[in-house]
């Protein structure tokens, strides 16, 4: 008798830690702040978006060892959409069902374009730390959807300016053919045309190709004075410089940002020295130095500037939450709108990202900087701003 009272107690008391358990688990979920990222693993963004994947993590693991957003832990939901449109609407879909307060993606634009789909339908706060392509804010009406990186139209505009007193009259475009890279020759294209600057030869190297011998041929028979590199893939990137120097071509090369990342310096040694690019990261910069020491430190690694954009996004997204007071959508949504002097460590000393009104493009527009590589490594900047 006392074997099976002692029995049906244990059963009784069983039961009940189970439902304190089950009652426990809603509170459990409202104590933390549900950050989702749309990232690509395995698809063709995988080069770019896995180093600002890492920064963005980095930046939460900062934020919660430092007591996280409103006395809440972030916990980051992240989702791999291959770089596929139809998976980035899918993931993101995902992600507003698994109680995601705000929305990054760090894939490629048109997956991007994409599940803007899903973030407008659900009014989920949503942006884009690192994605450069103009056209982002403008062919879907989404008034929660925000972009950080900076602008192909930015990046041309403070190339010109750095060379404004070489007094460019002729000039040629070479590029690839992927969606970023035909749209970052798109604004390039106009940016030189609206400064008068006549475009003598415009070339794309195609994506699977094996040399850029006969596009960079057409390149010095047009005999430009300077040629402008719009692509943003590594591949055909490397096929022009080498072609470049093979043909023993002396013009001047102006490049976009692509061209500030790291791999460079190792998949192009011996074909970088004198290049010129635009970059959003100047490693003299006092935050970017705090920021370099603190990432070296954590993961024994050197962060550039990929990684920065992704810390940035968080940062960006956790200072907007914390003016909101609230996690609820729309009082989120209008406090990052409302973003105006944010510093980071991404962009000139005195860069500051903010949306105007109306605006949902956040780079400041004065805020790159120009590097030229010395050897195999990236030198100082030679020019800040678009001006």
């Amino acid at each position: 008798m006392k074997s099976k009272l002692f029995n049906f107690t244990r059963s009784i008391m069983a039961v009940a830690a189970v439902g304190t358990a089950m009652m426990a688990m809603p509170a459990f979920a409202q104590n933390t702040i549900k950050i989702g990222m749309i990232t690509d693993k395995v698809g063709v963004a995988k080069a770019y978006a896995e180093p600002v994947a890492a920064g963005v993590t980095f930046a939460v693991k900062e934020l919660n060892a430092k007591g996280g957003i409103l006395g809440k832990q972030i916990e980051l939901l992240v989702e791999d959409d291959q770089a596929k449109p139809d998976v980035s609407a899918t993931v993101a879909r995902k992600l507003v069902d698994a109680g995601a307060v705000f929305i990054l993606s760090v894939s490629l634009t048109p997956a991007t374009q994409q599940a803007q789909s899903v973030t407008k339908e659900s009014k989920t706060p949503h942006m884009t730390p690192s994605n450069s392509g103009d056209t982002l804010t403008t062919q879907v009406d989404n008034p929660n959807f925000w972009q950080t990186g900076p602008l192909a139209s930015t990046q041309i505009k403070t190339l010109l300016s750095y060379a404004k007193n070489k007094n460019y009259k002729r000039v040629a475009l070479i590029g690839e053919n992927s969606d970023l890279g035909q749209l970052t020759n798109k604004f390039f294209k106009s940016g030189l045309e609206a400064a008068g600057i006549q475009i003598v030869a415009e070339e794309i190297v195609p994506g699977g190709a094996t040399t850029a011998d006969p596009q960079m041929q057409k390149v010095r028979a047009a005999n430009p004075e300077a040629l402008f590199m719009t692509g943003i893939t590594t591949g055909p990137n490397l096929l022009i410089l080498k072609s470049y120097r093979q043909l023993g071509l002396k013009t001047p090369v102006l490049a976009n940002y692509n061209m500030s990342v790291p791999v460079y310096m190792t998949a192009a040694k011996g074909l970088i020295d004198g290049i010129t690019f635009v970059d959003a990261f100047d490693p003299a910069k006092p935050a970017t130095r705090t920021f370099v020491e603190a990432y070296k430190k954590d993961t024994g690694q050197e962060p550039y500037n990929l990684i920065g954009y992704g810390y940035d996004g968080v940062m960006m997204v956790a200072d907007a939450i914390k003016r909101a007071g609230s996690t609820d959508k729309e009082k989120v949504r209008a406090a990052m709108q409302a973003t105006k002097g944010f510093k980071g460590v991404m962009g000139s000393t005195d860069a500051a990202y903010g949306f105007a009104d109306g605006k949902r493009t956040g780079f400041d527009t004065n805020g790159m900087v120009v590097r030229v590589y010395e050897g195999d490594k990236q030198g100082k900047v030679v020019h800040v701003g678009a001006n």
